[in-house]
């Protein structure tokens, strides 16, 4: 039998069809080097090549397709790198363009007309004719359209393309892979306990099925055994990093809710707390009294009470005599952490202080000595928190908001601020969508603030477009009538960046002309510091009453007084981006508004993604939704975490049941097994080996 690490080890090169050229170009291209690589590059999607349609049938929305003809003539044009060889070909039901660009000399000589060809591509259109690019084609033969007919289609790059390397190409190599010795003969990676409870089929049938499929059925089997393996080993790796982990780390023991939290509660708190408030804080409790490290991660959409349910915990910690810190992204956030929580804290004697980049040197010389001394109880900050010269007398509790914003390895500089690492509390106002949390976040307990505090009120979204325009300043002048506020931003996006600023500026001299017995200010991100904080200030202390701005703004600002939301080209932002966006509306009593200014003409994906948001402001929706659309790895925050999106099959958007019963399946054979030490384990310890031996488990370190 061959092991999957033994794959591993053969060089590609020496499968035939391959050779030296070919697995350099392989290797450069997509990263593939072994059998082991070769055998898990599976295709993105698969093709009914027994179907052959009629020219007459072809529309503008069609994927691939193959279609049986005659070429009627050929044309070369131009010269030198512009050749290209141009040919009409006809099913007689009607006639489409064909073109090619390369090997123009060798397809003349290779194709004829008069004969009888299979024609596989894609139709583009273009002055309304059809036409197919480089697409494969091959004299006609009746065994082409027997029964079955499924094909992979793999990614390629357009140097292998380049390079003569055609899917017809690959596909070739692939059938010569599944059909050598090595994966006739492939161990399991799995024991038969499993494959049996699960209803899986064994890993050959999968892989062989995988690249050349029977028929659909077999297809599915084949998606259904990879994907479930796949989510097992990845679910079993995050659990046994749990177990282990909460064996060996004690946490810190807060038996007393005492004076601190007590007084606060009891005297100072302004208004009830939420049913969901509630849970979470007694979640946080249960942790903190347990004897184990809390690591925990609160997500609670904008607006619904992150910040004192926080404030409640650090009181926790400094009742039990230890000291807590915030650590947010922006200085901006951190001011405000710093302000909202130092007011609750007045009352109750708990001192708090501010650390950031701004902080001059006497000011921080006298934090620093605080927090040895412990007179310091509560700590709020940005990444200042994280230097090396910050040093806590007794950290108990540490939290972070908007937690994507910072890389992993300054994270992990938190925990060692004491010898036994603190509880950890991780904040987020971005939705994470359930089958993402339990796999980037799979080492952290998650709680959800799901309800609103009492007297907020839904946020009305609407799309409107260049030709309502005057109609849209209308109802905003009415609202700075009212005494609201507003917010216009527009995008900054990198590689427009130039014309973005300018049309921000434009912009801006726009509403000042619009709005002229109004204050105006602007802030972009490529200000100076101190300018932007400056604009930002005017704002928030309502001297402005107008904020033009990109997407600076998108966390960590607090205006109730704030009524409208105008997004510019809203077509070009993602589902959570317009989320965070809306979220610095609505954050009072009155009624707010989001206001999606676009182009009439968008595509269907980009009309479906701004419905999105006029249907729901249910963080968890849209996070979903963001999810369907562009994929885990693109969900902002989650490219850092590694693990969970180097997937080879599984979809995180569309495979939450089999995650769920993978990990379901990891967590019974751990909870009898966690050394992996039975004749099932052993079969399983050795395959996580391979698979996670070689990486960083950065998503452990949330």
């Amino acid at each position: 039998m061959t092991t999957i690490e033994q794959l591993s080890r053969l060089d590609i090169k020496y499968l035939k069809g391959v050779g030296p050229k070919r697995a350099e170009l392989l290797a450069k291209e997509l990263n593939i080097a072994t059998y082991y690589d070769l055998l898990y590059y599976f295709p993105f999607r698969y093709i009914d090549r027994s179907t052959i349609h009629r020219i007459a049938e072809i529309d503008g929305d069609m994927p691939y397709m193959q279609l049986k003809g005659r070429f009627i003539n050929f044309i070369t044009q131009g010269e030198g790198a512009k050749r290209r060889l141009k040919a009409l070909f006809t099913d007689g039901t009607g006639t489409v363009e064909v073109v090619w660009f390369n090997r123009v000399k060798s397809i003349q000589e290779s194709y004829h007309t008069g004969v009888e060809y299979i024609l596989f591509g894609k139709p583009t259109s273009y002055n309304l004719t059809y036409s197919f690019v480089h697409p494969e084609v091959d004299v006609y033969k009746p065994e082409m359209t027997q029964s079955g007919g499924l094909v992979g289609v793999y990614t390629m790059t357009e140097k292998l393309h380049n390079r003569s390397f055609s899917q017809r190409a690959l596909q070739r190599i692939f059938a010569t892979l599944v059909e050598s010795a090595q994966v006739q003969q492939i161990a399991e990676t799995l024991p038969q306990s499993v494959i049996a409870e699960h209803g899986l089929i064994s890993l050959r049938d999968a892989l062989v099925n995988i690249h050349k499929p029977k028929d659909i059925v077999t297809l599915q089997a084949a998606q259904r055994r990879l994907k479930f393996e796949e989510l097992y080993f990845l679910q079993l790796n995050i659990l046994k990093y749990i177990k282990g982990r909460n064996a060996q780390v004690p946490g810190f023991i807060f038996p007393t809710v005492g004076k601190y939290f007590n007084g606060f509660y009891n005297n100072y708190l302004q208004f009830p707390l939420t049913g969901a408030q509630k849970r979470v804080i007694r979640e946080i409790r249960r942790d903190t009294a347990g004897g184990k490290m809390m690591n925990r991660l609160l997500q609670g959409d904008v607006g619904s009470g992150k910040t004192i349910v926080a404030f409640l915990s650090m009181l926790l910690a400094v009742d039990n005599g230890y000291q807590a810190c915030i650590m947010a992204p922006t200085e901006i956030l951190a001011t405000q952490h710093f302000e909202s929580i130092s007011e609750m804290a007045r009352g109750v004697g708990v001192k708090v202080a501010l650390l950031t980049g701004s902080t001059r040197k006497k000011a921080r010389d006298e934090i620093h000595a605080g927090l040895l001394d412990g007179t310091i109880n509560i700590l709020i900050g940005t990444h200042a928190l994280i230097e090396d010269t910050v040093q806590f007398a007794n950290l108990g509790m540490a939290m972070i908001d908007e937690q994507h914003r910072f890389g992993v390895a300054q994270r992990a500089k938190l925990w060692k601020k004491n010898s036994t690492p603190p509880h950890v509390l991780v904040m987020t106002a971005t939705p994470i969508p359930r089958t993402l949390a339990m796999t980037v976040y799979g080492d952290l307990d998650v709680s959800v603030i799901d309800e609103l505090p009492p007297g907020r009120k839904r946020v009305t979204t609407v799309m409107r477009y260049e030709k309502d325009r005057e109609n849209m300043y209308h109802f905003v002048g009415q609202e700075l009538r009212k005494g609201r506020q507003c917010y216009i931003v527009y995008p900054l996006i990198e590689e427009n960046e130039k014309l973005d600023l300018k049309a921000l500026e434009e912009g801006f001299e726009i509403v000042k002309e619009t709005f002229p017995h109004y204050t105006t200010v602007m802030v972009h991100g490529k200000m100076k510091p101190a300018e932007k904080e400056h604009q930002m200030e005017l704002f928030v202390s309502h001297k402005a009453h107008i904020l033009v701005a990109t997407t600076v703004i998108e966390v960590g600002v607090n205006v109730p007084n704030a009524s409208v939301m105008v997004i510019e080209n809203a077509e070009r932002f993602g589902l959570s981006q317009l989320h965070q966006l809306r979220g610095r509306v609505g954050r009072g009593a009155d009624q707010s508004y989001c206001i999606l200014m676009t182009k009439y003409q968008l595509s269907k994906e980009t009309r479906h993604r701004l419905e999105v948001m006029t249907k729901t402001n249910d963080g968890f929706i849209v996070a979903e939704e963001d999810m369907k659309l562009r994929g885990p790895g693109d969900i902002e925050g989650t490219q850092q975490s590694g693990i969970a999106f180097n997937l080879k099959i599984a979809n995180l958007a569309a495979d939450g049941i089999v995650l769920q019963e993978a990990r379901d399946a990891a967590q019974r054979l751990l909870e009898r097994d966690f050394e992996l030490q039975s004749p099932d384990g052993t079969i399983i310890a050795r395959q996580l080996r391979f698979l996670f031996a070689r990486n960083i488990n950065w998503s452990l370190i949330s």
